[in-house]
Formats: structure tokens, sequence, C-alpha cells
């Protein structure tokens, strides 16, 4: 099972060697590709051969590259992700717009949950308020009591004065580990037959990643809980590394522990099901992260 998340930092030449990803800087290293699950191109002096990237794309690794700024600005998809893509879309075309609706209200609820247990685990009076919130969730979220938590959410999280739209130092971090899951769930999308364009609750002309915006919404929490932790002056290295960790920590999910990166495998998997086969019980959402019993210090 792949579980590895690489990143290439510095100058370098990637290519293809016996099924290794080999890595040439000032020394050369070595990775089977079997072990990564994702491949991280931070530095735009990095070059790779055409077949290590259809290679990669055969092996579904999902590859991000980064800006000049080393933002993520773009990834690799693959145009078949399964051998049965044509009839996968054909099923996505037809999914029921009750069961999308049920799904998406189960997504919201799960997600304004977890926004709740994590003010919870901060002690933050506003808790109080996301569980009322909890109670009015309506159905496809009419009453769109998402939005509602989520200013108050964060607000309680980063401060009054804080707002999602601010050229801010903590929302560039949020931003950046938002992209890094998105791309993972694009890519178990993709994986799993399904068109990333085609959402349930966002549709978007202009996102060609709806499916994934919609899927990825309970998984955010992880990481404002990394980003409410750091201490920064500017989003750098250190600060992406531990955004990109992120995929590596570990969640109860299906009543077993597994990676992010794994739990998140199951989860889009579960999803599908419950869509194709119109039964929401199917839907697996990941527990208590590990370290959530850690004293979380002041907040």
């Amino acid at each position: 099972m792949s579980w590895r998340t690489v990143v290439i930092s510095k100058r370098a030449k990637l290519d293809l060697q016996m099924g290794f990803l080999s890595v040439r800087a000032d020394t050369t290293t070595k990775i089977h590709l079997s072990e990564i699950g994702t491949l991280l191109v931070e530095n735009t002096a990095v070059s790779l051969t055409a077949s290590l990237l259809a290679e990669l794309t055969r092996r579904k690794i999902k590859v991000i590259f980064c800006d000049e700024k080393r933002n993520p600005c773009s990834e690799l998809v693959g145009y078949y992700g399964s051998h049965d893509t044509s009839n996968k879309i054909r099923n996505q075309i037809a999914w029921k717009e009750m069961t999308k609706e049920a799904v998406w209200t189960e997504i919201v609820t799960e997600k304004i949950r977890k926004q709740k247990e994590l003010l919870e685990f901060y002690k933050k009076e506003e808790a109080s308020l996301l569980s009322s919130y909890l109670k009015e969730v309506a159905w496809k979220d009419a009453t769109n009591r998402e939005g509602h938590a989520a200013k108050v959410y964060f607000n309680a999280l980063f401060g009054l004065d804080f707002t999602r739209t601010a050229d801010t130092v903590t929302n560039a971090a949020l931003n950046y580990g938002y992209s890094i899951l998105l791309s993972a769930f694009n890519r178990e999308i993709t994986a799993n037959g399904y068109l990333t364009q085609l959402g349930l609750f966002h549709d978007n002309m202009f996102n060609p990643f709806n499916l994934a915006s919609d899927f990825m919404e309970p998984y955010r929490i992880l990481v404002d809980k990394e980003v409410v932790t750091m201490d920064m002056a500017e989003l750098g290295h250190t600060e992406k590394m531990r955004l990109v960790n992120i995929l590596n920590h570990e969640v109860r999910i299906d009543g077993k522990i597994q990676y992010v990166s794994n739990a998140i495998k199951i989860y889009c998997k579960s999803v599908f099901d419950a869509l194709n086969e119109d039964d929401i019980s199917l839907i697996r959402f990941y527990g208590d992260e590990l370290q959530i019993y850690e004293d979380p210090g002041d907040v």
C-alpha cells in the first residue's frame, strides 16, 4: 500500500529506473514507486522525464506542482482512473438527485460536528452554538447552517477580526493545507473512475474539482487544527511540511486506525457506494484524530 508523501524542494532531475523514482541532486536517492502515494514538486527548477510522468499516472500516484512561490498550482490527472471509467461516469450522471442531496446533508452535518468537536477540544464556549446549528441542519442545508457555523468557528479559533478573505499568513496556511487535501481527494475520485467536475453541491463552471470540494469538507478540520497551533510570521518550508504531513497523521475510521491518506481512500469509496446504492448508511467518516488527546495548551 502506498503511504509516502515525497517532497522535492531543491533543484533535481527526476527519472524512472527499474520501478524506482530516481532523484538526482547532490546525491542520488531512489524510492520504489509502490511506496509513494503523493509526489509534491515544490521547486520550479526540478526537471522530470516523460517516462516517469507516464508511470506515475499509470500507478495513480498524485503529482502536485508548485509555482515560483512554492504554492501548489497544478496537478497531474490521468485520463483513465479505472478500467470501467465509462460505466462509472454513466452511473455518476445518473445518480438520483434525492440521493445526492441526502449525501450532501450528511457531509455538511459531519463537517459542523467536527468543527464543534475542535472547539470543545480547545474549550471554546462557541462550541455550544455549533451544537445548536447541528440540530438545525435542514435537508440539503437549505438554511445554510454550514455558512453560519463557519463564521462562528473561524472567529473562535483565530479571533473576531479574522476573515477568510483577508491576505494573511493564517489564510495562506489554511489554503495551502486545503490544496493538499483537495489533491488527495482528486486522486481517489479519478482512481475510482469518476469525474471531479461533476459535484453534489458545488457546481461552479470554473471549478474542475467540484466533487472533491464536496467530499473533502469534513477533512478541512484536520488542517484547521494544525494551523491554529502554528506560531508563524510567514508560511515557510517548515510550516508547509507540517501541513503536507497531515496526510501521515492517524485517524480512526471503520473501526481501524489508518493514515489520513488511507482514510480518504476508505471514505471516498464509501461515499461512492452510498451514491450508487442509494444508502447513506454506507458512508464512513473518520473518528477522532489520535493526537486529539494531547494537552492543547492555550489558543
